[in-house]
């Protein structure tokens, strides 16, 4: 449980992006949850049911907790539960008849175009460069792109070939910036080390999350980006700026890997916030 616990928070901070204020409550959270399982003699996460999560929901008003505190709490329950599904870890989730009360869903962050340009031009790196560009480029999630290997990249058809949740496979587009730089990063001396995969350390290793993070977020600070900004906005800003270009709600669904449109649709919400500043800043009557 520990162990899947620490790759949990990896996740949430190397590559959502998570505050230092969620990280510690979610981690309060999951501890407590761990010491009941264990109080219990749950064995392990295969055998944790919904009536055992149920009755830890119960015990939670036992120890003073107000009801933010609660919902908090389940809220981390369930999604830990979710990323395990998602990295194969359990088949069945037992959080998932288990509702929140509906709270108004946040908008992702999306950088500006200038943001996004200056972000991945900053990269001078060859490696980071297409790493960058393929963040940007083809919406990427950071688990998706360190596991790319040579053969996922077709370079003479542009597209790109990358397992997201539940390895479902899915087949992207990419641009001429995205394929340049993936060919001057083989170039520079890539094509050298025997491996498979496509993104390397400098030691000739997988490239992991957490590397990818601290990358990312060293051309963000030198980008002049404002705020913070993570792999997970890249992905975002991806969406965002190809619903803004024209592009069609379905092909973008496909695009990102979504099986529910609905979660696709969070992104025209943004679009139109964007459409609105710009109305509110530039027309005589606004």
């Amino acid at each position: 449980m520990h162990d899947l616990i620490e790759d949990f928070f990896n996740y949430l901070n190397f590559e959502r992006g998570y505050s230092p204020n969620t990280l510690s409550s979610y981690k309060r959270d999951l501890v407590r949850f761990d010491k009941y399982l264990k109080d219990n003699k749950v064995p392990s996460m295969i055998n944790v049911n919904r009536s055992i999560i149920s009755a830890f929901i119960t015990v939670l008003s036992s120890f003073g907790l107000n009801a933010a505190s609660i919902e908090r709490s389940i809220a981390a329950i369930k999604s830990f539960f979710g990323y395990l599904i998602r990295e194969g870890r359990i088949r069945t989730n037992p959080t998932s008849d288990i509702k929140l009360p509906q709270k108004s869903k946040k908008l992702p962050k999306a950088l500006s175009m200038l943001e996004a340009r200056n972000l991945v031009e900053a990269a001078k790196d060859p490696r980071d460069k297409a790493m960058l560009e393929l963040l940007y480029g083809a919406g990427l999630r950071a688990s998706e792109l360190t596991s790319l290997t040579l053969n996922d990249v077709n370079l003479d058809v542009g597209f790109v070939k990358c397992f997201g949740k539940g390895g479902k496979e899915r087949i992207v587009p990419i641009g001429n910036s995205a394929v340049s730089a993936i060919k001057q990063y083989v170039r520079s001396g890539r094509e050298k080390l025997d491996s498979k995969t496509l993104f390397l350390d400098n030691h000739g290793n997988k490239l992991t999350r957490q590397g990818l993070w601290f990358i990312v977020k060293k051309y963000v600070r030198s980008s002049g980006v404002r705020g913070s900004a993570s792999t997970h906005t890249l992905r975002h800003s991806f969406a965002t700026h190809l619903l803004e270009g024209g592009a069609d709600l379905r092909s973008v669904q496909e695009m990102l890997g979504h099986s529910d449109i609905s979660t696709t649709q969070v992104y025209t919400s943004v679009s139109r916030e964007r459409l609105k500043k710009i109305y509110l800043s530039a027309h005589p009557r606004a």
